[in-house]
């Protein structure tokens, strides 16, 4: 029997507490008050509070950020560093080579190091000063629509369901929240996204979409370290642990209190089934040249996210009847500059600027909304991704004419030898195994300065709400213990950072696949690398998940 909901009606829903939302949500209420026109906007967000889900490696360019508040500095928003000098590497096993030459768009002068918790904890305060009413806690697990397929609202998932699928004393039915416009900011593979793009085609004659998972932390480093000396607050690198042929690299912010923020990201394209991007996490620490800096240091958190990076040609449609979509959701990353906050701000930001013009007509049609996409070609996102559009498909090319591509691109002002240069793997492909593999083995960890994947998840603050349905769908588990074992030997229980994934084997050889989905890192690597399409991430209970403040 369908359960009495409460329904709750706004003239605009923003599903997502990123930048892109909180920024598109802030500015919508600027204009408004300019005009002296009241609307009632919500925004939800399914972490627990505003910036607990929010990860990334924290460059900001404050472009978007000075044109929604221009003050910004005095209002109290929380940067870590702003005095940026740029050092980039490459890495062999145990050596390195300064680059003589940093590229332009890697220059990050004019920039700031934030903590991207702090930072939308902070827009989400703005927001709400506003008048924005903000409910974090809430997760969006279905999109309403009406009898001509128009998007309507997005309902919220109940709360105080058993694993059994049974109503606990605790049961509290979900919320339909009614709007004129629905914005979507809900991160890299959204899970409402993929089930409007299946229903409306979002993606018709795009590129496949393409991802990056990227694990960080934050160390606390002592203040003797070389790094403080090195007269750097930068460091980009490539080559070691990953090699030429695997797309990704290290990262290192410096920022307050003698912390530092360090990273590795891996190109999910990657074809090698055995390669972990954990263990590729804790080399990469142990290179001298990161080794050093961190040297009697201690990890103070530590959280994983996957990056949208497919940029300008696999941008999905923007606009549809009474929705906008918006940030990495949209696939608004600048993947050749490693920042996405500033474009994710202001496409937010001209969302809504069409949203109050839609709300000033009563229309909400995709005629209406359609405005947002010829905006943003008008606007300097569109400027910054075009001179990219190739780069992404140009690091993914093998051996020396990896170069070369990205030679030609970068000259030609992101054109290169062909344009559009063909994204060749949706990011699932991988090796057969024609042998069984080696025995690989792990990295040595101390559990202050090196991890392994649980202690991780602690210091992510993950917890989840033990007692409820597993928000892992895997229609076909024979197919995980028996095909995937035996042509990749499972491969998500080495590329799931929160060692989700496990296979189990009785005395007699049969073999099970467990989960642990309390350790979800709400990653969504697993959705997206899985080989065999097998893995659908949906929303747990809202309120669950990471509880990141410094990363």
């Amino acid at each position: 029997m369908e359960e009495n909901r409460e329904t709750l009606e706004f003239d605009v829903v923003f599903v997502g507490g990123g930048p892109a939302n909180l920024a598109g949500a802030i500015h919508l209420m600027q204009l408004a008050q300019e005009k002296g026109r009241e609307i009632e906007v919500c925004l939800i967000d399914k972490a627990e509070t505003i910036g607990s889900h929010s990860l990334s490696g924290a460059v900001l360019d404050p472009k978007a950020l000075v044109e929604l508040f221009p003050e910004y500095a005095e209002m109290g928003c929380p940067l870590e560093e702003s005095e940026l000098r740029d050092g980039f590497y490459y890495l062999t096993t145990n050596g390195k080579l300064r680059m003589p030459y940093t590229p332009s768009y890697m220059h990050n002068q004019g920039c700031h190091i934030i903590s991207l918790s702090k930072f939308c904890g902070w827009l989400g305060e703005q927001a709400e000063e506003l008048g924005v009413m903000v409910f974090a806690g809430f997760a969006a697990v279905e999109v309403l629509y009406n009898q001509e397929n128009q998007v309507i609202g997005v309902r919220t998932g109940d709360k105080g369901i058993n694993k059994d699928g049974e109503k606990k004393g605790t049961f509290e039915p979900g919320v339909d929240l009614m709007a004129k416009v629905v914005v979507f900011g809900e991160g890299p593979k959204g899970s409402l996204l993929r089930e409007i793009a299946r229903k409306l085609d979002l993606f018709d004659g795009k590129m496949p979409q393409v991802f990056e998972t990227a694990i960080k932390e934050v160390i606390e480093i002592p203040s003797a370290s070389p790094f403080y000396s090195s007269g750097h607050s930068v460091l980009h690198t490539f080559g070691y642990p990953l090699g030429i042929d695997t797309k990704g690299g290290g990262f290192l912010y410096k920022m307050q209190d003698n912390r530092i923020a360090l990273g590795l990201v891996v190109g999910l394209d990657y074809e090698d089934p055995m390669l972990e991007p954990y263990q590729a996490f804790l080399k990469f620490k142990k290179h001298p040249l990161i080794a050093e800096i961190i040297a009697g240091g201690k990890v103070l958190q530590q959280g994983a996210k996957t990056l949208a990076a497919g940029g300008l040609y696999t941008m999905p449609q923007l606009a549809v009847d009474g929705a906008l979509f918006v940030g990495d959701s949209a696939s608004m990353l600048n993947v050749q500059r490693l920042k996405g906050i500033h474009t994710g701000m202001k496409s937010g930001m001209l969302a809504a600027e069409t949203v109050l013009t839609a709300i000033e007509k009563d229309d909400f049609s995709a005629g209406t909304l359609k405005a947002y996409p010829q905006k943003i070609e008008n606007s300097w996102i569109h400027a910054e991704l075009k001179a990219a559009r190739n780069f992404g498909q140009a690091l993914s090319q093998k051996g020396f004419s990896k170069f070369i591509t990205l030679g030609a691109q970068y000259l030609s002002g992101g054109r290169g030898f062909t344009d559009p240069l063909p994204i060749v793997d949706d990011g699932s492909t991988l090796h057969k195994l024609t042998a069984p593999p080696a025995e690989i083995k792990g990295e040595d960890v101390d559990n202050t300065l090196y991890l392994d994947k649980l202690t991780g998840v602690y210091l992510s603050g993950t917890k989840h709400e033990e007692d409820q349905p597993c928000h892992l769908v895997i229609p076909d588990r024979n197919l995980c213990v028996n095909e995937c074992y035996e042509t990749y030997r499972m491969p998500c229980t080495r590329f799931c950072p929160g060692q989700v994934y496990e296979m189990e084997q009785d005395p007699d050889g049969a073999r099970r696949l467990k989960l642990n989905p309390s350790n979800c890192l709400h990653c969504k690597t697993c959705e997206i690398k899985d080989p065999y399409k097998n893995i659908l991430w949906t929303c747990p209970e809202g309120g669950g998940g990471p509880k990141y403040s410094i990363v």
